[in-house]
């Protein structure tokens, strides 16, 4: 599953790795990958194999799941094809309270004690999707965890998501990426351990030289 799932994400360019003219992430630090999930949707056969994905994780890891919860913005579609294949209710969780109508920040029915499962495009640090966590948590729900398409793995993101109790199953990493985008001749055998340089430590830019 990781394997695939990083193939379709390279095949539809959803995942781009270019180590010799880094991206520049919002925070300034210089990246060998960028990643947009949203191309997932316009691929249907990608589309198909990731929320077919997302519901055997929500069906086998999360099995008392009672509602399904989007991030916003690129959660909220996966969430609603998941929550169709598996039958069940979904809304999702504004980045802030809206400031007409009722300001409400969570859309969708949900009640206090329900049993819910976050559904995220790409988790890299896991601050945006702790935050989602806990706006549920607050409004009386019970997380039981996330289902993310894409996790860079980074030990910042890993560190906080177990310091906030925060239990998630990605479809594929950053790992199985980099092994299939040598495989495939995405980039070179020795650029591997460049990539993974990055990860550990995204604030050295040791990697590049």
């Amino acid at each position: 599953m990781e394997k695939q799932i990083a193939k379709d994400l390279l095949s539809i360019q959803a995942v781009f790795l270019r180590p010799e003219q880094p991206f520049t992430w919002a925070s300034g630090i210089k990246s060998p990958i960028y990643c947009d999930n949203r191309l997932t949707l316009t691929s249907v056969e990608v589309r198909n194999h990731v929320e077919a994905g997302l519901a055997e994780i929500v069906r086998t890891k999360f099995p008392e799941a009672e509602v399904l919860m989007g991030t916003s913005t690129a959660g909220i579609a996966h969430a609603a094809i998941t929550a169709t294949i598996l039958n069940l209710p979904m809304g999702y969780v504004r980045s802030g309270a809206k400031d007409h109508g009722r300001g409400n920040q969570i859309e969708g029915r949900l009640e206090k004690g329900q049993k819910v499962v976050v559904i995220e495009d790409l988790i890299s640090t896991g601050g945006s999707c702790i935050e989602v966590v806990n706006v549920l948590r607050e409004a009386g729900a019970e997380v039981l965890g996330v289902a993310s398409i894409f996790t860079y793995g980074m030990k910042k993101g890993l560190d906080r998501m177990a310091e906030a109790n925060v239990i998630n199953y990605s479809l594929s990493n950053l790992d199985s990426l980099v092994e299939v985008a040598a495989e495939e001749g995405y980039i070179k055998q020795e650029d591997k351990e460049r990539l993974i340089k990055f990860r550990n430590n995204p604030s050295d830019e040791s990697w590049m030289k």
